[in-house]
C-alpha cells in the first residue's frame, strides 16, 4: 500500500507552516537529503483550503530556492473537511468491476455532490466474510484538488502525487516502525488547526479522519480568557510550552483546553469502536508541533487508557550527517511526520 521514491519533493502545506523534504531511497533504506521549513503566509490556508494561491506559491518557490532543489515533481497532501476517507464493505467481485461500483457506493456514503468530487479507492486485504470485500474510499471536493494543483503549478513545479495527509503519515510510520502484526495502532499528528488521526491494522489504514482541534484552540482560548491579542496569546502559549514563566491563568486555560481536545479525541475513538465491532487501540503514537503542549499527552492517556508513545520519523530514515546534526533532527522531528511520508512517494503513485 505504501510506496518509496527517489524522484519527488515532499511538500506539506499547513495552516501555520510549510514543510519540504527530499529523500534518497535504496536497498539500504531511506536517507533525508534536504529539509525546509517556512511560515505559511497569514490567512492563506484555512481548514485545509488554499485561499491565497499566489502567496502560498511564492512561499513554496522561496523554500525550493533555499534548499537548492533541482527536482520538479511534487508530492503533496490534502487535508480538512473537504476530504473524506471511509471504510466500506461491498459484495465480493472482480477487482476490475470495483471501479464502476465505487461511484454508486460513494453516492450513499459521501455527503458531497457526486458530480463535484474526485474519487479513489484501495481494496483492503481483509474482509468480514468470504462473500464481501473491505474498501477504503477516498473522496475530495474537486475545488480542493484544483487549489493544490494550481498552487504547485504557480510555483513552476509539477504536482505528481496528490495524497491525503493521514496516508502520508502512515507511510512514514510504516517505513520507520513496521506493521506491528496483531496490534491495532493509532497515529495522532497534532497540527495548528487539525489533528490527523489514523488507525492501522495488519499494516493497513482502516480509519482516517481529520479532527478539527490543534494549537490554535489554545491560542484562541488564552486570547478570550485573558483579554490579550491573538499574537500575545500565541506568545504566552509558546512560553508555556517552553517551560518559561507565564501567569497561572495561562496554565489553567491550557489545562482546560487539554480536556476539550481530549474529548474530541475520545469521540473519534468511540466512533471507531462503534463502526468496527468494538475495535480498540493497543497503543497510539503521537507527533506534531502541538503535541508538545504541556499536559496534553498525559491527559489523553489518562482519559482513554491508551498507552501513548512519541513518533520519530527519523527512527529508521537516516539523514545526511554532513547536513543535519542530531540536535537539528530533534528540533524538526515533530513537524516531519507527514512530509517524510510524502517524500517517500513516487511519481505516478496511484491506488487501485
Amino acid at each position: 500500500m505504501f510506496f518509496k521514491s527517489r524522484k519527488v519533493i515532499g511538500l506539506d502545506i499547513g495552516t501555520s507552516s510549510i514543510k519540504l523534504a527530499e529523500m534518497e531511497v535504496s536497498g539500504k533504506g531511506a536517507q533525508l537529503l534536504s529539509f525546509g521549513f517556512a511560515p505559511t503566509p497569514p490567512n492563506s490556508v484555512s481548514g485545509g483550503e488554499i485561499v491565497d494561491i499566489a502567496s502560498v506559491g511564492i512561499a513554496i518557490q522561496t523554500l525550493i530556492a533555499e534548499v537548492k532543489s533541482k527536482r520538479k515533481n511534487i508530492a503533496t497532501a490534502m487535508w480538512g473537511t473537504a476530504v473524506i476517507v471511509k471504510k466500506i464493505t461491498i459484495p465480493k467481485m472482480d477487482k476490475k468491476l470495483v471501479r464502476d461500483q465505487i461511484r454508486f457506493e460513494a453516492e450513499q456514503y459521501i455527503p458531497f455532490d457526486i458530480n463535484n468530487i474526485s474519487l479513489a479507492h484501495h481494496i483492503l486485504a481483509t474482509s468480514a466474510t468470504p462473500d464481501t470485500m473491505d474498501i477504503l474510499l477516498i473522496a475530495a471536493q474537486n475545488e480542493l484538488v484544483t487549489q493544490y494543483t494550481q498552487v504547485i503549478e504557480f510555483s513552476a513545479l509539477k504536482c505528481s502525487v496528490l495524497d491525503v495527509s493521514g496516508f502520508a503519515l502512515a507511510n512514514s510510520f510504516e517505513v520507520n516502525y513496521g506493521k506491528f502484526p496483531g496490534e491495532v495502532i493509532g497515529l495522532l499528528n497534532f497540527g495548528a488547526s487539525i489533528t490527523n488521526f489514523v488507525v492501522l491494522q495488519y499494516g493497513e489504514i482502516i480509519f482516517c479522519r481529520d479532527i478539527p482541534v490543534g494549537g490554535a484552540n489554545y491560542t484562541n482560548e488564552i486570547h478570550k480568557a485573558m483579554g490579550v491579542t491573538v499574537g500575545e496569546a500565541e506568545a504566552l502559549k509558546l512560553s508555556a510550552v517552553s517551560r518559561r514563566d507565564v501567569p497561572d491563568d495561562v496554565h489553567s486555560v491550557i489545562s482546560a483546553t487539554n480536556e476539550a481536545v481530549t474529548e474530541e479525541i475520545r469521540s473519534s475513538l468511540d466512533f471507531l469502536s462503534a463502526t468496527t465491532n468494538g475495535l480498540t487501540l493497543n497503543r497510539c503514537f503521537y507527533t506534531g508541533g502541538s503535541s508538545q503542549t504541556s499536559g496534553l499527552i498525559e491527559t489523553i492517556s489518562r482519559v482513554t487508557g491508551i498507552p501513548m508513545e512519541p513518533f520519530n520519523p527519523f527512527a529508521k530514515i537516516k539523514a545526511n550527517p554532513k547536513k543535519f546534526s542530531p540536535e537539528y533532527l530533534a528540533q524538526i522531528k515533530n513537524f516531519a511526520g507527514v512530509v517524510t511520508g510524502l517524500a517517500l512517494r513516487e511519481e505516478g503513485d496511484a491506488r487501485d
